[in-house]
């Protein structure tokens, strides 16, 4: 009798440790995709403030203090470089904007990438491309990129952004 007493307590605490288990990694995974959602979100809004305040202002906005940016042509630029690069290129002649494709995060969730295709639009030209930025969360819970590179050149039928 007292055996099969033990065996249904003891399959009652296999069953609540097992619910407790998969309980907290619907959580974990609930608050990854969460985060996840805010990080491509954050890549979105950048877009949207690079096509309205221009490359410069967006960019300055969107990066954190240690950010790194990967040009053709440029060693890596930091730290006040990166200032002097977006301030030196002349921004009201085109609009810039791109359109987030994937991304993922860490398993702390502070830290994760975004990559997609981006367009630039002058009076008579359209400039494709892809990206890739790295995103860090901040003590606040926002995002900044703390790397930022693309790559000129893709195939139009690949590159449509929603307009």
């Amino acid at each position: 009798m007292y055996k099969l007493i033990y065996f249904f307590a003891f399959s009652a605490l296999l069953a609540s440790c097992r619910f407790g288990s998969v309980k907290k990694n619907d959580l974990t995974d609930a608050k990854h995709e969460e985060n996840l959602q805010s990080m491509v979100d954050t890549d979105q809004a950048f877009s949207e403030a690079c096509a309205q305040k221009g490359m410069r202002k967006a960019f300055l906005e969107y990066m954190a203090d240690d950010a790194v940016l990967l040009r053709p042509g440029y060693l890596p630029l930091v730290e006040d470089d990166v200032v002097r690069y977006l301030s030196a290129h002349e921004d009201t002649s085109f609009v810039m904007k791109w359109e987030p494709k994937g991304g993922d995060l860490s398993a702390s969730n502070d830290l994760g990438y975004t990559y997609g295709v981006y367009e630039v639009k002058t009076k008579d030209t359209v400039l494709t491309g892809t990206y890739l930025s790295i995103w860090r969360r901040q003590e606040d819970g926002t995002w900044k990129f703390v790397l930022d590179t693309g790559n000129s050149g893709t195939s139009t039928d690949s590159t449509t952004i929603n307009q």
